[in-house]
């Protein structure tokens, strides 16, 4: 069984975290990571934390470690989370150019013109979501 981490914060530490965790515009787990860090200073035990925030108790400890590693920073997701994307800037300039000429596309045409001309495997069905939001 692992040892209890406990955290001491400063006041300013303190009020810094309670206003991101009810900050707007604030990603919902770096509000939640904020609060179990201040549950943990207000001398919470991991469990506890766990059950509260209906988390696993790794995911809390590995917030708590983040905290005392990183500091503030650490709250935040890491970059390059997710799937990259398979289409670029220049692969949207194409569409927006070959939507513009005179002849229309359909969706799957698209598709298809830009897995020939420029490599990118797209569905008809992506190209017409692209195509609506950018449009």
């Amino acid at each position: 069984m692992p040892a209890p981490i406990k955290l001491n914060l400063t006041e300013e530490e303190d009020r810094t975290l309670r206003e991101l965790s009810h900050a707007d515009g604030v990603p919902h787990r770096t509000r939640m990571r904020a609060m179990a860090i201040r549950l943990n200073a207000s001398g919470w035990r991991t469990p506890q934390i766990a059950r509260y925030l209906d988390w696993h108790e790794h995911t809390v400890r590995a917030a708590i470690r983040r905290w005392q590693t990183v500091g503030l920073a650490g709250l935040w997701e890491a970059s390059g989370r997710g799937r990259p994307s398979r289409w670029s800037y220049s692969d949207w300039q194409a569409l927006e150019q070959w939507a513009d000429e005179p002849r229309r596309y359909s969706a799957r045409q698209l598709s298809y013109k830009l897995a020939m001309e420029r490599k990118v495997n797209l569905g008809s069905e992506q190209v017409r979501r692209i195509l609506k939001k950018k449009l």
